[in-house]
This record gives C-alpha cells, sequence and structure tokens, in this order.
C-alpha cells in the first residue's frame, strides 16, 4: 500500500508529478487556484516525451479546508509563496506525515521546518524539463529523474530512510527515476550548477537553452558562472568537481529548445525565484568572505527586472 499526496503548487512539476501518480492508482489531491475551475470540469491533460495521458477526473480542490490530510504533501509552489506554509501545510498533514519538497534555491528546508508541528521533512531534487502550457495541460518536454535527501536540523546527514523508501518505490511504479543521496547542501549547491546561469541569463538575455549555448559568449559566461557557483561551495566546504559542469551542459545540449521556469514566469508576470536561488547563496558566500561577481551582477539585473515587470503588470 503506497502514500497519499496532496500537491501543493499544480503547476509545471507539481502537476506533472501528482498526474503521474494519479495514473499509476495512488490517492492524489491537487490545490488549484487559477486552473480550479477547468481541472475541475475537464481534469488534466500531460503531453509527454513517455507517452501522453489524460486524468478526466482528479480529486481538485480551491482551498485546502476542503482537502484530506494526506501521507505526503508535495511542495511544489515557487518559492515566492513560502510565507503562506503556515497556513497551507498544517491542515494537510496526517500527525506522522511528509512534506516533500520539490522547490529550488538554498535552505527551503529550514523555511519549511520553521512552520508548526513538521517532523519529517525529505527534499526532492528534480531534474526535468516540464511546461504548463494552457490552463490543466502540461508538457513534459526531457527528463525527469528526482534525488531524494532526508532533512535534519543542521543539514546533518541522515542517510536512506523508510520514509524516503516508500516513497521511492511510489515514484518508480510511476515511472519516475529516483536516486537517493546524503549530503542535502552539496545537492542543493550542485543543483545550483544549472539554476544560477540558465534561469537568470534566460530573463536577461531574453533566450531559451538552445540559443544561449549556440554561444561561445555565452558558454563562456555559463562555465564562469558555474566555476563561482563551486568556488562558494568550496568555501563552505563542500566540493563540486569540474566535470559535473560539462555533465551539466551536455544534458541541457540533449534538450529540445527549453526556457527555463523563470523566463517563462518573467514572461507571464510572476514573481521571480530571485531570492531563493541567486540572494541565498550570495549570502552565504558574502558571509565566509567570497565575492561572486558575475553572480552578484545576475542578481542585481533580476532583481530591478522582477521589479519592473511586477509594475507593468
Amino acid at each position: 500500500m503506497g502514500y497519499s499526496y496532496a500537491v501543493l503548487g499544480t503547476g509545471a512539476v507539481g502537476g506533472f508529478y501528482g498526474a503521474r501518480l494519479q495514473q499509476a492508482g495512488f490517492e492524489v489531491h491537487f490545490l488549484l487556484r487559477s486552473d480550479y475551475a477547468h481541472v475541475r470540469e475537464f481534469g488534466l491533460k500531460v503531453k509527454s516525451i513517455d507517452g501522453d495521458f489524460n486524468l478526466p477526473q482528479v480529486n481538485a480542490y480551491n482551498s485546502v479546508e476542503m482537502m484530506p490530510s494526506c501521507d505526503v504533501v508535495l511542495l511544489s509552489l515557487k518559492a515566492t509563496h513560502n510565507y503562506l506554509l503556515p497556513q497551507l501545510i498544517p491542515p494537510l498533514l496526517k500527525p506522522d506525515g511528509i512534506v516533500l519538497v520539490l522547490q529550488n534555491g538554498l535552505y527551503v528546508e529550514e523555511q519549511v521546518a520553521s512552520v508548526a508541528k513538521i517532523r519529517h521533512i525529505i527534499a526532492g531534487l528534480c531534474f526535468v524539463c516540464s511546461n504548463k502550457i494552457a490552463p490543466g495541460e502540461i508538457n513534459h518536454l526531457h527528463y525527469g529523474k528526482i534525488t531524494l535527501i532526508e532533512y535534519a536540523p543542521g543539514y546533518r546527514r541522515c542517510g536512506v530512510t523508510t520514509r524516503m523508501e516508500q516513497i521511492a518505490k511510489d515514484f518508480t511504479s510511476a515511472g519516475i527515476a529516483i536516486a537517493f543521496a546524503e549530503d542535502l547542501l552539496l545537492e542543493r549547491w550542485q543543483k545550483l550548477l544549472w539554476n544560477i546561469p540558465f534561469n537568470g541569463l534566460s530573463v536577461v538575455l531574453n533566450a531559451n537553452t538552445q540559443e544561449m549555448l549556440a554561444s561561445p559568449e555565452i558558454r563562456q559566461l555559463v562555465l564562469e558562472l558555474m566555476q563561482e557557483v563551486a568556488t562558494a561551495a568550496t568555501a563552505c566546504g563542500l566540493i563540486i568537481p569540474k566535470d559535473l559542469f560539462y555533465e551539466r551542459i551536455k544534458l541541457t545540449e540533449k534538450m529540445k529548445s527549453y526556457r527555463p521556469s523563470m523566463k517563462i514566469d518573467y514572461e507571464n508576470h510572476r514573481s521571480l525565484e530571485v531570492e531563493a536561488i541567486f540572494g541565498a547563496p550570495l549570502r552565504i558566500a558574502n558571509k565566509v568572505g567570497i565575492h561572486l561577481p558575475r553572480i552578484a551582477m545576475l542578481y542585481r539585473q533580476l532583481q530591478f527586472l522582477d521589479a519592473q515587470n511586477t509594475l507593468l503588470h
């Protein structure tokens, strides 16, 4: 018997993974806002490189008060909405329930841990190309693997827990590749190798991944930004091998032309995850005396663009 799941953030990530879990027969409940009426009437549609499918009926809600408590809450809201977590998570979680954090950024688990009475938090670091292209409609372009790491205060290592194993069993039966890791901070820094250059530059340059990598100058800038991420991680006692830079670039080259999530948010006049992805690592680097000039410039540019974009909407 698998877990029951509540999805907070039925978009490109939460919608995709939640739909796959329901397709595999698991009990899944979806919180929606703007798409609520459409999804309640028509369900969810997933166009996927692994095979298209429709879910004509899903458990759709526009209020957490109407949702049942579940074993696992899939937290896939943008980190810009984490101020809502004290109102959203506690009503949805069974007494010994788990929050599976499918968010970008550093130290997001600490934000979740600050919400009352949450005992079990697992980070799920997603490597997936997926976009929401219409109300209740998700386009899964490539990849999908999730790396699971349990969180403990101080980011101490926990090993592979029975909770991780059960989530892995559920997701694997839904056709999602799962890996385990033990060092959550290292995995978070390694995820920034991709998120900082590709999310940030996609907005500043108004370009997709293939357009960026087709330019020798921008490809070099991507590598320089990756090096700054690795430099900051090293100052925190974490080693990111340079081979990983080229591995991330090769994986990106294999994607179809992809608009990173931050570019899509910008185009839709939504708040950008500037603080979670850029501000947090910069503040950590400053504390240990490390200057990251390229990331700092990108951070300031994104702050300006985000503010202007919000004013225009």
